[in-house]
């Protein structure tokens, strides 16, 4: 049904807007057993791909690398 969502986190670059959309996507899929949804139901599954895909841009620009945590860079 979903093929495994890849990592996204990368030394020296931010994920894009797609493929946080796509990975976002994926979870939403798998999540809720729906490869597409019913138009009933349509609403609600696009937008919790958007509210994640959201939520993880958040996650990513709130990351801190490895090296600059106490004070090493």
């Amino acid at each position: 049904m979903c093929r495994n969502i890849k990592k996204l986190r990368q030394p020296g670059r931010d994920p894009s807007d797609d493929e946080l959309f796509d990975a976002a996507l994926q979870f939403v899929r798998k999540i809720s057993g729906y490869r597409v949804p019913s138009k009933a139901n349509q609403r609600a599954f696009e937008g919790a791909v958007a509210e994640i895909a959201t939520a993880s841009r958040r996650m990513f620009e709130r990351l801190e690398a490895r090296a600059s945590v106490g004070g090493l860079k």
